[in-house]
């Protein structure tokens, strides 16, 4: 009975969470239309004056289904705003995913690392041993019995299933990721870092190193496009990379250091139009990346339900199951995108084993580009959201309990707790440009220069 009554209090408070940010949104979005029209009517103006006719065009620039998936823009803002972003924004504060271990220092496999970070928000702030949850620092299983664990790399027969095995949390465990390089098992040289006392924002980080990790990404492991195009597998991740690219540029534009003499933070839009907006396709496959992490949690909805969010804070873990268990089966995102993203139609023919593997193996070198980079707290969200993508191709393209039997699906903690932080970083880029986009567009446009040409296109990514 106590359980239940910590239970019903629980919900009556996350109830009233909402409705005060709802409260908060309405305002927030009366403001953002009387802005809108403040900004019409000048484009109006302008327009008569040079006798122009863009002001019939329509304000929103993304519409209909997004390239790939199976939802549209407005569906998804729609969704976002009312269930997804509210949830995740409570979420990612709750102790059990505020904790993310790391390796914090290693040594880059491709070049002397020669990055360095202008501001002292560059660097991390590790949590002190007695700060992280008792429980995390407990020793974990090492999987199932080595009988009967295959690794996903060595299997030839990998097919793709919708759905996973129903008997899904077993107990949090230790095992490395086949798609990313770190060896998550090796706890001596990880930390604990307390994700909301570093945040991702603006940290000087840039110049000649900063543009190094994001060639080596795409030169080296995503192709150029070829007047044949790419098959579907190898598109897949050029759109991931691009749209976490877009994604990290517009936290970093949203949360920039603005006057550094005065510690005055804001929101930088030239810098948001130049790196994303004024680009249509960053913007795409920013809703594209959304799209594919939220099937990732869709598909293991029976896992992140069960899972145990142990932190030793009972009323605070309650929370958090509670609101896991509203992400994954909540009914308005479940009408509205059944199906965000259609991961079975990969990998398809004889070749397809083979290139899941060289695909993977590309996606494993992207991971251990993280430890080049030079800047400490933009190395600590690289490595995270790199990892969150990971565990969502790991979910997606896991071999179903029904083709091998004594292979169910095993996440580890900090598997689970990169993927929901990355899935609400997305989530908070998605707001960020339904709320900003059509505004910044329209003021940026006549400032700064149109895009490259469409040939240019894969290079103007490692900017």
């Amino acid at each position: 009975m106590a359980e239940a009554k910590v239970i019903v209090d629980n919900n009556e408070k996350i109830d009233k969470l909402i409705e005060e940010k709802r409260g908060k949104r309405k305002w927030a979005l009366i403001g953002a239309v009387v802005m809108l029209m403040a900004a019409a009517s000048l484009t109006l103006k302008h327009d008569r004056d040079h006798k122009s006719c863009h002001c019939s065009q329509d304000s929103r620039k993304y519409t209909g289904i997004v390239e790939d998936c199976c939802c549209d823009y407005e569906t998804i803002d729609s969704v976002n705003e009312a269930v997804l972003h509210p949830l995740l924004q409570e979420l990612v504060k709750s102790p059990f995913f505020r904790y993310f271990k790391v390796k914090r220092w290693c040594d880059c496999p491709f070049w002397p690392d020669d990055g360095m970070c202008k501001l002292r928000d560059c660097s991390v702030c590790e949590c002190p041993e007695n700060e992280f949850p008792e429980p995390f620092k407990k020793a974990m299983l090492y999987g199932l019995p080595s009988d009967d664990l295959k690794c996903q790399e060595e299997n030839q027969q990998d097919v793709v299933d919708r759905t996973l095995d129903t008997k899904a949390f077993r107990g949090w465990i230790e095992v490395d990721n086949p798609w990313t390089h770190d060896d998550e098992t090796d706890n001596r040289e990880m930390t604990y870092v307390n994700l909301l006392l570093n945040p991702e924002r603006y940290t000087g980080y840039t110049g000649e190193s900063a543009r190094r990790i994001w060639d080596a990404i795409y030169s080296e492991n995503c192709p150029k496009y070829t007047s044949g195009g790419i098959c579907p597998e190898r598109r897949v991740l050029y759109k991931l990379i691009s749209g976490l690219h877009s994604s990290i540029s517009i936290h970093i534009s949203s949360d920039y250091l603005l006057d550094e003499t005065k510690n005055l933070w804001g929101r930088n839009l030239e810098l948001m139009y130049d790196r994303v907006f004024r680009f249509p396709d960053r913007v795409r496959n920013l809703y594209f990346t959304f799209m594919f992490v939220l099937q990732a949690v869709a598909k293991a909805a029976s896992y992140l339900e069960q899972a145990e969010y142990n932190t030793g804070n009972v009323e605070e873990d309650l929370k958090a199951q509670f609101l896991m268990r509203q992400l994954v089966y909540n009914p308005k995102l479940q009408a509205a995108c059944p199906l965000p993203f259609d991961e079975a139609k990969l990998w398809q023919g004889q070749s397809g084993p083979e290139l899941k593997l060289e695909i993977q193996k590309n996606f494993k070198n992207i991971s251990a580009l993280m430890d080049c980079v030079g800047c400490e707290k933009c190395r600590l969200w690289g490595k995270l959201q790199v990892l969150g993508l990971g565990t969502a191709l790991k979910i997606l393209f896991f071999v179903d309990g029904k083709n091998q039997q004594n292979q169910p699906l095993q996440l580890q903690r900090n598997e689970v707790i990169a993927l929901v932080n990355l899935l609400h970083r997305l989530s908070e880029s998605v707001k960020l440009v339904q709320e900003l986009g059509p505004l910044v567009e329209r003021t940026m446009e006549g400032f700064i220069s149109p895009p490259p040409p469409q040939e240019t296109r894969f290079w103007q990514r490692v900017s």
